[in-house]
């Protein structure tokens, strides 16, 4: 998911014990096809749209996501992530805290990751409030699912996939097998037909991605703060995180070839 090179906003996620305004946060599980397929048009026009990606998950992942949390619930560490709800979001903007990472670890990845792009994840987390009122509600739902949106690019350097669009559509497949939510399935499903008309294996490298995911422990229920200081192929090992061997071996100048823009 491409990330938009933004100074951090002004808004933040509701602080605990805060009044949210505006409408209630509901928790959906109803699915709104069209609106996904629509989003999906947009963003396989052009791979930069990155709203429509927060657009299709809105549409399909509702389910997903109240899932996940209660699959969070159910694992060592779990309950106490979800009772101390840490904004994950801040904690990667905190630049001592991300210089405090020694060479080789998975938080020093992110680190060098982030900033040769000149991105940053409150730049993403804005892009996902774009049109909406109740992304920053203080609800487990919610604040799962902004938890979710912030560890995209960790996952990014974990996997070892660029922000290229073969890289972000081999992600997404990775996504939707660690997660189940049907939003990443719709985007991977749309990518993979577009790099079928490729010079490259764009949908075998798109497959290998839901196949790396699948084969993976969960990584939605990792403690991120430790994990991010560990050795980045000791974390690879112990997650069981494979080679993504078939995206590796497509040349970089035709990884962008799998979500063309328009023309």
């Amino acid at each position: 998911m491409a990330l938009v090179d933004t100074a951090p906003t002004s808004i933040a996620p509701v602080a605990p014990g805060a009044t949210p305004k505006g409408p209630a946060f509901q928790s959906t599980t109803k699915m709104r096809w069209g609106d996904a397929l629509r989003a999906l048009r947009k963003l396989l026009a052009d791979k930069d749209d990155t709203v429509q990606v927060f657009e299709i998950m809105r549409a399909l992942n509702g389910a997903s996501t109240a899932r996940g949390y209660q699959r969070l619930l159910t694992t060592r560490e779990g309950g106490r992530m979800a009772y101390e709800r840490q904004e994950f979001a801040a904690r990667l903007m905190d630049d001592a805290w991300l210089d405090s990472f020694a060479p080789g670890t998975v938080g020093a990845a992110y680190r060098d990751f982030v900033r040769s792009q000149n991105f940053s994840a409150e730049g993403l987390a804005a892009v996902s409030r774009e049109g909406q009122s109740q992304v920053d509600e203080a609800h487990p739902h919610a604040w799962f699912g902004r938890r979710t949106r912030d560890v995209h690019d960790i996952w990014h350097v974990l996997t070892g996939y660029h922000r290229d669009g073969l890289g972000e559509a081999c992600l997404v497949a990775f996504s939707y097998a660690q997660t189940k939510g049907l939003g990443w399935a719709f985007i991977a499903g749309g990518a993979a037909s577009k790099g079928l008309k490729g010079r490259a294996p764009y949908a075998k490298a798109i497959w290998q991605g839901y196949r790396r995911g699948k084969a993976a422990h969960w990584l939605l229920g990792e403690d991120y703060e430790r994990l991010m200081a560990e050795p980045m192929e000791a974390a690879r090992r112990r997650l069981g995180i494979t080679p993504a061997t078939v995206y590796d071996a497509i040349p970089p100048e035709l990884r962008d070839e799998s979500l063309p823009k328009a023309a």
